[in-house]
């Protein structure tokens, strides 16, 4: 969440954007540049790979297990974002492909070594 706190601030809105309530953001979405979701990607990417090394880091047996019912949880949490706040097209495929399933998959490896 920090991450998409900061956003606006490492990469500057759209002239005259509001991203503070959820009708600016869906006003905004038009005018954002693939620069505008970078951040966003990485939030969603990261989070879901520490929340997987967390969980399979705690895990008592089955850790792989815990690191995807995380990604699966986050996946969730992102396709009810997109129906919440729809994106482009491209955002939406590489969001729910990349950030999600595969980071927690890849946290919970890392947290086995």
């Amino acid at each position: 969440m920090a991450i998409i706190l900061l956003s606006d601030r490492l990469i500057a809105p759209p002239e005259g954007a509001d991203l503070k309530t959820m009708e600016g953001l869906k006003a905004a979405m038009p005018l954002m540049e693939p620069k505008h979701f970078l951040l966003p990607f990485l939030a969603h990417a990261l989070g879901t790979l520490v929340g997987g090394f967390i969980a399979a880091r705690f895990a008592a047996n089955h850790s792989l297990k815990w690191g995807l019912l995380i990604g699966a949880c986050f996946l969730i949490g992102g396709i009810a974002n997109i129906l919440m706040l729809p994106s482009p097209i491209w955002f939406t495929i590489l969001d729910l492909v990349l950030a999600y399933l595969p980071m927690g998959y890849l946290g919970a490896k890392l947290a086995k070594r």
